[in-house]
C-alpha cells in the first residue's frame, strides 16, 4: 500500500510539473503562443478560444492532481489531454499536414516530433498507471467505509 501511494505521488508530481511548466510557458510568452496557434492547420477562428482553453485546462489538471478528492479526475483528464496531444503528434509524423509549427513552450519546443511522441507516450502511460492505482485505492476506501458502517449496525 505504501509503495502504491509513493508511486501515485510521484506520478502526480511529474504530471503537475509537466502541466504547470507547459501552461506557464504559454502564458509567459502569450503573443508567440497565439501566433503559433494561429499557424496551426486548424481553423483560425478556433485560435482565440484555444489559446485560453489549452493552458487553463493544463492548470486545472495540475490543481486537480494536488488533492486526493479530485486526483482520479486529474488522472483521467491528463490521459485525455495527453492522448489528444499524442494523436496530433502522430498525425504530424504521418505528414498529414504540409507544415506544422510547434506551439509548445520552453524547452519542449526544441524537441523533434519523434521526441514529442515519446514524451507524450510516457505521460499517457503514467496517466494510465495513475488511473488504475487511484481507482483501486478509491474502490478499497469505499469498501472499507461500507464495512465499517455495517459493523456499527
Amino acid at each position: 500500500m505504501f509503495k502504491r501511494q509513493v508511486l501515485l505521488e510521484c506520478i502526480s508530481a511529474l504530471l503537475i510539473l509537466l502541466f504547470v511548466y507547459a501552461s506557464l510557458s504559454k502564458f509567459l510568452d502569450f503573443r508567440t503562443f497565439y501566433k503559433e496557434m494561429d499557424n496551426q492547420p486548424l481553423p483560425n477562428s478556433w485560435t482565440p478560444v484555444l489559446v485560453w482553453v489549452i493552458p487553463c485546462t493544463e492548470v486545472a489538471i495540475s490543481v486537480s492532481l494536488i488533492f486526493e478528492r479530485t486526483r482520479l479526475l486529474g488522472f483521467y483528464s491528463s490521459l485525455v489531454v495527453m492522448g489528444l496531444f499524442t494523436i496530433y503528434t502522430g498525425i504530424v509524423l504521418a505528414h498529414f499536414f504540409p507544415y506544422v509549427p510547434c506551439s509548445c513552450g520552453g524547452v519542449i519546443k526544441r524537441l523533434t516530433w519523434t521526441q514529442h511522441l515519446a514524451l507524450n507516450l510516457f505521460f499517457v502511460g503514467i496517466s494510465i498507471v495513475g488511473v488504475v492505482i487511484q481507482s483501486r485505492k478509491r474502490f478499497q476506501t469505499i469498501s472499507i467505509t461500507k464495512q465499517n458502517k455495517n459493523s456499527f449496525v
